[in-house]
């Protein structure tokens, strides 16, 4: 749980108190990366489904949740479960400052503490912002395809990296 010296970043197991700031990275990040996936006039962020699976995520021994502080602010998440990550992203006002990626080191220097030697994540097929990232970060995609269980329904792609 140290300071990145490069970034100013703290990443620290999140607390229930976390959410609203949490929620609000989430949302406004999700807002303006994923409105061609989710349309919001149609289908807008739904804060109080994602605070409610957040709250169980806290709760869950099986799931690491953290927050990513910057500035003594709360300035991004995560979650990872076993060998996947689960979610991942860092405020919009952050975007190109190499947070996300210090944070994303971090993450998986933890999951290799823990055992893991391959890890997984799911993305949006159509998060190419995202897809950028973490292929510029040495994720492979895989077969895997999914549906997110929020409408639209859009397919998540696989993806895994060595740790």
């Amino acid at each position: 749980m140290g300071m990145d010296d490069a970034t100013g970043m703290l990443l620290r197991l999140a607390e229930p108190e976390d959410l609203d700031d949490l929620l609000d990275v989430q949302q406004e990040g999700a807002q303006r990366a994923l409105a061609h996936i989710f349309p919001q006039d149609t289908h807008p962020f739904p804060r109080d489904l994602i605070f409610a699976r957040w709250v169980a995520e806290i709760a869950d021994p099986g799931i690491e949740v953290y927050v990513i502080e910057r500035e003594g602010r709360v300035s991004g998440f995560a979650a990872t479960r076993g060998d996947e990550l689960l979610h991942f992203g860092t405020a919009a006002d952050t975007w190109g400052t190499g947070l996300a990626a210090a944070a994303h080191d971090d993450i998986l220097k933890r999951l290799s503490a823990a055992g893991v030697t391959l890890a997984r994540l799911r993305v949006f097929e159509e998060n190419h912002r995202a897809i950028r990232f973490y292929e510029k970060l040495g994720w492979q995609r895989t077969p895997a395809r999914t549906r997110t269980s929020f409408p639209p329904y859009p397919v998540l792609v696989g993806y895994e990296r060595r740790c």
